[in-house]
């Protein structure tokens, strides 16, 4: 299965692309798309959509793993980062890519196994499971791709819960 994570971001929006085969993980691409203050809010966005487009377009993920907002006490940067996460769930929608959402204490379990892990565990977890000789930088491109990782672990529940449902 082939993972797009992303970590929502205005000015910077991390993203990463693996393979999971059985219970191994394989980075196949990972950066971040960034955005200047100087351009226009509408122009910024229109930039974070096309990047992504582009960046499925050649990827061809068949899923996404898009973090959850939590609150933060600056509201003009929360609204911001959810227009940007917004803008992502969109061209992922666009794209025909189902997208799974996650909250950061839900990728801190599925990756460290302590939902109040610090990010620098995260971050070496990321490390540890691809391989990669060190942590990718910048931060939210690590966030994204421990997204991926955590919708990885949890894609064969998530396909059980599904046919259960559909059982019923």
């Amino acid at each position: 299965m082939r993972i797009l994570g992303i970590d929502p971001g205005y000015a910077l929006m991390g993203w990463g692309i693996i393979d999971m085969k059985g219970n191994h993980f394989t980075p196949v691409a990972y950066d971040s798309i960034s955005t200047s203050k100087d351009m226009e809010p509408t122009d910024r966005l229109k930039c974070i959509y096309n990047s992504l487009m582009d960046i499925i377009a050649e990827y061809r993920p068949e899923v996404a793993s898009i973090e959850e907002l939590f609150f933060n006490s600056n509201v003009t940067t929360a609204i911001m980062v959810g227009e940007a996460r917004g803008v992502a769930m969109l061209a992922c929608s666009n794209s025909g890519v189902p997208v799974f959402e996650y909250t950061p204490l839900q990728i801190k379990q599925a990756l460290v196994g302590y939902g109040r892990a610090d990010k620098k565990q995260v971050q070496q977890m990321v490390k540890m499971f691809l391989n990669l000789e060190k942590v990718p930088k910048p931060d939210d491109t690590a966030d994204a791709l421990a997204a991926a990782i955590c919708h990885g672990h949890s894609a064969g529940s998530i396909a059980r819960l599904s046919k259960l449902k559909s059982a019923l």
